[in-house]
């Protein structure tokens, strides 16, 4: 690669002002006047490349940086989302069993007062049965409402808590920077 300097020749005149002289003007010598040559050096492109190779691998650096945190923050999602999921599938199936015998308790609660029923003598036994079966039925509904709003609150509170804690830990490292 060759190296050239270029020389421009201005005219400095008396007020200070330069001029840059015009294609097939002859420069004056007079003593009012005086010619400066200005040097303008040349670009070296092996100083540009090695700038833009620096950059090029600082860029790079950071990419794979960049990489590697969202693939550490990807595989710690999936994992929080697979056991949110397991946990929604647990407690989902516990809260079908729960519904499940309440309602088999309350079949069996009505078969039992149906035999009761058909057993009954005298218009008043069938009026004590019925009153006792629907004070009854009241009380298990309110037994088993409390019941299925336990197991309600701790699924809840299980298939969320994956998720509050990846938030929370993401919030702590979003401090820390």
């Amino acid at each position: 690669m060759q190296h050239r300097l270029v020389y421009i020749t201005f005219i400095k005149k008396r007020d200070g002002a330069i001029a840059a002289p015009q294609k097939g003007w002859k420069m004056p010598k007079t003593a009012t006047q005086s010619a400066e040559t200005i040097e303008f050096p040349s670009f070296d492109a092996s100083k540009a490349t090695d700038q833009i190779r620096a950059f090029a691998e600082k860029g790079v650096e950071q990419s794979k940086e960049v990489y590697g945190k969202m693939k550490t923050g990807a595989e710690t999602a999936q994992k929080t989302l697979e056991t949110t999921f397991e946990t929604a599938k647990s407690t989902g199936s516990e809260l079908s069993l729960k519904s499940i015998a309440a309602m088999r308790s309350n079949a069996e609660m009505g078969f039992a007062h149906l035999e009761a029923l058909v057993g009954a003598k005298t218009l008043a036994e069938v009026i004590e049965l019925q009153t006792a079966f629907f004070r009854k039925g009241a009380e298990t509904a309110v037994a088993q409402a409390k019941d299925l709003q336990a197991a309600v609150t701790k699924a809840a509170e299980d298939v969320s808590k994956p998720m509050k804690d990846m938030f929370e830990k993401s919030v702590n490292e979003f401090k820390a920077v």
